[in-house]
């Protein structure tokens, strides 16, 4: 089961990096829009971990 809860959680993950992204781009801020890759980036390990586990 911990394996689905990583894949859940790197998938909010990546919700929220692409969210920070968007809106860091509309706001002409790098700031927010490096928060927002890192975020993407968390998520996509988050969720290799999670099937890494599951298998």
């Amino acid at each position: 089961m911990s394996g689905l809860s990583d894949k859940i959680k790197g998938t909010v993950n990546k919700a929220k990096g692409e969210t920070k992204d968007q809106v860091g781009n509309a706001k002409n801020d790098p700031h927010l829009q490096a928060e927002g890759k890192l975020d993407k980036i968390k998520g996509n390990i988050q969720e290799g971990i999670g099937k890494v586990k599951e298998k």
